[in-house]
């Protein structure tokens, strides 16, 4: 059996990333790889929480620049994630990963209202649990829900699924210069300003000794040899 260094996660998927090439909607070809590498770990005995966003369906944060109030769009891009989540959940199940969404916001007919104890006992049971509509409240994104999630789960890493192979000094798409870390502190992304993720959520990753694992999703097993202990990616602690 696989030696494994985690043993429980909370995976970040942002909402592109089920969109594929498409940039909107979704892309099942994708979903479904993405749903095959929650199952490996799964597999290997990983308890697995998952958050995913919504920019795939609706952005907040981008209504709002356009002139909606910024509440009622934050609470669209919540309903957006819901979406993404059920979609999730039905690739993962006919996979044969049992598993269970729960909301921030109470919608009983569609999935489960998040409360805490119930979670940790899917956990226990081996299911793994898509958390959706962020933390319910506006303001907040999705990765401050991502660490929010993974600090009341006692998740002992968060892993952060991007494009890239993880935390550069610029965007590696752009800059062909740009440094890749393998390890950096999280005061050094404060700094220096990188965006892994919002303040909100590095501080809150810096107060509670919660490491951060940053590695491109695209490649294949990357997930499964993070919780191994390979490297992979950039560490963020």
């Amino acid at each position: 059996m696989t030696e494994l260094r985690y043993r429980r996660i909370l995976l970040k998927l942002s909402g592109e990333a089920l969109a594929g090439d498409k940039g909107f909607g979704f892309d099942f070809g994708t979903v479904g790889r993405l749903a095959d590498e929650v199952k490996r770990v799964s597999d290997m005995g990983v308890a697995v929480g998952l958050v995913v966003g919504g920019g795939n369906i609706v952005r907040g944060s981008q209504l709002a620049k356009m002139g909606m109030d910024r509440v009622g769009s934050d609470y669209m891009g919540m309903l957006g994630t819901v979406i993404n989540a059920l979609a999730l959940q039905d690739v993962l199940e006919r996979k044969g990963v049992v598993t269970r969404v729960m909301t921030a916001i109470r919608m009983e007919e569609v999935a489960e209202p998040y409360i805490r104890r119930r979670a940790l006992r899917h956990f226990e049971k081996g299911r793994t649990v898509i958390f959706a509509a962020g933390t319910g409240n506006p303001y907040f994104s999705t990765d401050t829900a991502a660490v929010l999630r993974a600090i009341q789960m006692k998740a002992e890493v968060i892993i952060k699924a991007t494009s890239v192979d993880g935390v550069y000094s610029a965007d590696p798409k752009t800059d062909p210069a740009a440094r890749f870390y393998e390890t950096i502190s999280y005061r050094d992304v404060m700094l220096q300003e990188l965006r892994v993720m919002d303040q909100t959520a590095i501080t809150l990753c810096a107060e509670n000794k919660l490491p951060l694992i940053v590695l491109n999703i695209h490649k294949n097993g990357a997930v499964a040899s993070a919780v191994s202990g390979e490297r992979v990616g950039t560490l963020v602690q």
